[in-house]
């Protein structure tokens, strides 16, 4: 089955219906700038609370909450189980993150992987069997994710099919109404939703999060 991550989360009673709709997956963005940035503390109040298997993954942005040792910090306190980072690779941020010991999901603009910028092929040697996942957000270089709009799915498709090793995770952009076609074209191992399943900005609609859940397992069921 399609891996759901419901990203974006600021409060328990959110956290608790996307996980009762199914979920796999529940994200917290630690990024001052971002309308969905929450603290620490406020994170740590709300994992306990949430079923083992549920994945508590922090969301990272380059250093903007500091180095690989502040988020060592945060991933201790607000009992995180996956972290995803967007940053530009290098085997070094790698080896950084890896020594998180826990899951690492790779965010990156969509555009990079079009352009055939899959990290260097060192990166890829060294990332290959050790990362979770690749997401793949319709960033750009000033803005690497959150833009809430799709990017180019069948263009995508094309140069993903051509790369081994690595699984892929779609986001940007998905809706209840448009994630069965993003799953029909990419084929991702999973899939990322924030602004597509809110009423307003960190605030979720309960109907959103369950129709985007049965959208993704409709087309599991179709494909499947």
């Amino acid at each position: 089955m399609t891996w759901i991550k419901i990203c974006g989360m600021t409060n328990l009673e959110d956290a608790l219906v996307a996980v009762e709709a199914g979920a796999d997956a529940v994200g917290f963005v630690f990024h001052p700038s971002s309308p969905r940035n929450v603290r620490p503390e406020d994170v740590e109040s709300i994992t306990p609370l949430l079923p083992a298997e549920t994945e508590k993954v922090g969301v990272f942005v380059g250093d903007s909450v500091g180095g690989i040792e502040s988020k060592r910090r945060i991933v201790h306190h607000a009992r995180l189980t996956a972290i995803q980072v967007y940053s530009t690779p290098s085997v070094q941020t790698l080896k950084d993150w890896l020594s998180l010991n826990i899951k690492v999901i790779v965010a990156w603009p969509a555009d990079r992987i079009m352009r055939g910028r899959l990290g260097g092929s060192k990166w890829r040697g060294e990332a290959k069997g050790k990362i979770r996942a690749i997401l793949l957000d319709s960033g750009s270089r000033k803005q690497m994710g959150g833009t809430g709009k799709p990017f180019d799915w069948a263009k995508a498709a094309t140069v993903l099919s051509a790369i081994d090793g690595f699984d892929f995770v779609a986001a940007g952009g998905l809706t209840p109404e448009n994630v069965g076609e993003a799953i029909g074209i990419l084929k991702p191992w999973g899939v990322d939703v924030v602004s597509g399943v809110e009423a307003s900005p960190g605030k979720k609609d309960p109907e959103k999060v369950r129709a985007f859940v049965r959208a993704v397992r409709a087309m599991d069921r179709k494909t499947g």
